[in-house]
């Protein structure tokens, strides 16, 4: 989408130009400036993937002139170095699915023999949801 249409005019125009609390950013280099004018003041950006390459550096006082706001770029090894947490936050993840609160969109399976092809069409943007490497062995 967010090369197909100017997604922080589509931003403004569904929320009547007061902006989002939070934008989740999994392209990177090519959309987490704009995400930024997404945001209503004290909102907060947050960073979680790169596809389109690792996002600049971001200037403190840019976020203070665009309304105070945050940024932060979570790892999931930070919330999950002790072992307790992660069973338990896995242990709501797998609840969920169960559930179906949330569902995976897996896009493409590749035998593991085709690992390389995988990496390429990831590299090629070729993918989107999960993956699954099958073991052909």
């Amino acid at each position: 989408m967010y090369k197909s249409e100017n997604f922080v005019e589509k931003v403004k125009y569904l929320t009547n130009d007061v902006g989002v609390d939070v934008v989740y950013d999994g392209v990177g280099k090519d959309t987490a400036i704009l995400g930024l004018d997404c945001l209503k003041p004290l909102g907060t950006m947050v960073v979680f993937g790169n596809s389109s390459g690792n996002c600049p550096p971001i200037d403190p006082g840019l976020l203070a002139s665009k309304g105070s706001l945050f940024f932060t770029r979570p790892t999931l090894m930070t919330y999950g170095t002790k072992k307790k947490d992660l069973l338990h936050s896995s242990g709501r993840v797998f609840e969920m699915l169960s559930t179906n609160k949330i569902k995976l969109e897996i896009n493409t399976s590749y035998n593991l023999s085709d690992v390389s092809k995988a990496h390429t069409d990831l590299e090629l943007r070729k993918t989107f949801g999960s993956i699954v490497m099958k073991n052909d062995y």
